[in-house]
């Protein structure tokens, strides 16, 4: 990047973020994320998320600074020096999922998910969910509260407290996990390839109403989902060095 770097702000409702907008931008500028060459995001992991997804038609790279209640995609914020930890930051380029959700009517409904798709029950009794992994069936029945398959970049996540693996961000894989399998009791999940077509389909979906979520968008009343990784699409997220998704999947397995 040249020493003289535009830079966009974009900042969560939240009021430290708000704060840290005002402050940055009277010191740094603040260009239109068209114009700009860097895009820092100020909040939390979903602000990154958001700012991700408004921003990715522009191929731009967005550096977080953490000002929200979940901080695992940002980094430390300061005021000084912003310019310099822009040059010196390291990129990762991660790829979502693409969604595509059929609700009981016949809707189907599309979405991205950059960190995990997870289908959850949303009624009293557990859902029964059929998976098949590119056009094979590979589970016949899974009695749970959900499911999800998860990002490297989303394993620490939603996945991470449903005790599923933690992935190297560079992995070709994504992770299949379940939310409180009844049955199979046992069942912990599944490593897939990255370019797998996974298919959930709602068993008994009126009796037990599912629903769909991509990051925080969800569709309700699903019968079937199929996910895929979009590999047409790259996300370019900095880091400041050895702070890093590489660094930070490391260091959480250890802590």
């Amino acid at each position: 990047m040249s020493s003289d770097i535009k830079i966009a702000f974009l900042a969560s409702p939240a009021p430290a973020a708000q704060s840290a907008l005002r402050e940055l931008s009277s010191l740094y500028g603040n260009v239109a994320p068209e114009d700009c060459d860097v895009i820092v995001a100020l909040g939390g992991d979903g602000m990154m998320l958001s700012a991700l997804t408004d921003t990715q038609h522009l191929d731009k790279p967005v550096y977080g600074m953490h000002r929200g209640s979940i901080g695992f995609l940002m980094n430390e914020y300061s005021v000084a020096g912003l310019r310099g930890r822009l040059r010196a930051a390291e990129e990762e380029v991660i790829n979502p999922l693409r969604m595509v959700a059929t609700q009981c009517d016949g809707t189907k409904r599309e979405a991205l998910a950059i960190n995990e798709v997870s289908l959850l029950r949303a009624g009293p009794q557990a859902a029964k969910l059929q998976i098949s992994v590119d056009g094979k069936v590979r589970l016949d029945e899974l009695i749970c509260d959900g499911a999800l398959l998860c990002t490297p970049a989303g394993s620490t996540a939603y996945n991470y407290s449903a005790h599923g693996p933690i992935l190297p961000i560079g992995a070709e894989i994504l992770a299949l996990t379940a939310m409180a399998a009844f049955r199979p009791r046992r069942w912990r999940g599944a490593l897939l390839p990255k370019h797998a077509t996974v298919r959930f389909d709602v068993l008994e979906s009126e009796k037990r109403p599912v629903m769909a979520d991509a990051d925080s968008r969800s569709v309700p009343n699903v019968t079937c989902v199929e996910i895929s990784s979009e590999s047409s699409i790259s996300h370019r997220i900095l880091f400041d060095p050895d702070h890093g998704l590489e660094e930070r999947l490391l260091r959480e397995q250890f802590v």
